[in-house]
């Protein structure tokens, strides 16, 4: 049987999610949500927690936007976040391990968020990550 038959270029097509998922989600998102699969054109995706799985599910069409556009084809339809043990060990953050404050240093919650939110580089990804801190804040305080 001849590759042309198999038609595999639809599905080399879709594989080409992997290589640019890091880059277009960025480095926040990447260590905690990874591609898992993709089926006609739905995208699986693993997430660390609930929580983020929520807030993921709030810009899943921008990311859709996004991907598509970086592989420039119509290739994610949709995306379906499960909670899952996500791969520490992906390149999302380029090798460099993440900062490690001094023992000394002791930061409250809200530097701390302060501080995660000046590392994200794209404003919109910034503002949902700051709605879903406030959010988390409530959630709380009431539990």
């Amino acid at each position: 049987m001849s590759l042309k038959r198999l038609q595999l270029g639809p599905r080399l097509e879709e594989y080409g999610v992997w290589p640019v998922w890091n880059d277009v989600v960025g480095v926040p998102i990447a260590r905690n949500a990874q591609p898992e699969k993709i089926r006609n054109g739905t995208l699986f995706v693993k997430v660390t927690s609930p929580v983020w799985m929520q807030q993921l599910q709030y810009m899943k069409i921008m990311i859709i936007e996004r991907i598509n556009q970086r592989l420039k084809a119509d290739i994610v339809k949709n995306i379906f976040f499960v909670v899952g043990r996500v791969d520490a060990d992906n390149d999302a953050d380029e090798g460099n391990p993440p900062p490690v404050l001094p023992q000394r240093v002791i930061a409250t919650e809200s530097q701390l968020d302060d501080r995660f939110l000046e590392s994200i580089e794209n404003p919109e990804i910034r503002q949902a990550f700051r709605r879903l801190l406030r959010s988390y804040a409530r959630w709380k305080q009431k539990h």
